[in-house]
């Protein structure tokens, strides 16, 4: 019996290649930058630094739960274990190179992590989880490559902006205006929290990295960069998809052995 390969996506160009590194849990992603729990916690707005996690129910192993083998099965998170409140983090992606694309985050969502629940819109994505296990994704993900400074924002609400043009910095616009470009040490600050809530002092996420890096680590296809339509393996794998549902649709029996 032959053994089972994953396969993540298809293509030659580099925004695939990108693609499949992304959503591959054995690849593990670059560690661009730090950021404290601390100030992480701050910039979700959740609750204050180190203030204890609110609860829905008591700890699991505290819980006379019925039986149930997939209990045995399937291992509880850390936050759900504690009985955890759920909570969010959401992104919003720059069309301008964002390393990352609200799709393709949420596939590597699904792929990477457990507990989570993430939803997909044109410009953002949001992730719903237990407090704990939200804030150490929030924490891996703002830190590392899958993330840019100026092209990534966290905002619970008025998402809308990645598709407008950047400042003149390179920032992504925020009708909220919860980070701003601290020219003196050439680093993004939020001043407000991804919900909006005026921050008691500013919050370093990093320097954000130069358009040359962006374009090599981007996930996303551009007339002016990588084309969709030059990545000729992705091409035919997606008319191929587009042709079997259309012919299946009519005649199932048709598309056998295509």
């Amino acid at each position: 019996m032959s053994t089972y390969v994953r396969q993540f996506y298809p293509g030659t160009s580099q925004s695939s290649i990108n693609r499949r590194k992304y959503l591959d849990p054995k690849t593990k992603y670059e560690k661009l930058r730090s950021v404290s729990d601390e100030d992480l916690v701050r910039v979700l707005g959740h609750r204050k630094p180190g203030e204890a996690y609110k609860t829905v129910h008591p700890p699991l192993e505290e819980m006379k739960e019925p039986e149930d083998p997939i209990r045995k099965i399937v291992e509880p998170t850390p936050g759900t274990k504690a009985g955890d409140r759920i909570r969010f983090v959401q992104f919003t992606d720059s069309v301008y190179f964002s390393p990352m694309a609200p799709y393709v985050r949420t596939w590597a969502m699904y792929s990477r992590y457990r507990g989570l629940d993430p939803g997909v819109l044109s410009g953002r994505n949001p992730i719903e989880g237990r407090e704990r296990d939200i804030e150490k994704v929030a924490k891996e993900l703002v830190e590392t490559e899958v993330f840019d400074p100026a092209r990534t924002a966290l905002r619970g609400y008025t998402v809308h902006g990645h598709a407008l043009r950047l400042d003149e910095n390179g920032l992504m616009f925020d009708a909220v205006r919860r980070y701003t470009f601290n020219k003196a040490k050439g680093v993004v600050e939020y001043v407000k929290d991804q919900l909006g809530v005026p921050l008691d002092k500013p919050v370093e996420i990093g320097v954000p990295l130069p358009e040359n890096e962006l374009k090599k680590r981007t996930v996303q296809f551009r007339i002016d960069h990588i084309k969709f339509v030059d990545d000729k393996p992705l091409l035919n794998y997606i008319h191929r998809n587009f042709e079997l549902r259309c012919r299946s649709g009519f005649n199932p029996e048709g598309v056998k052995g295509i």
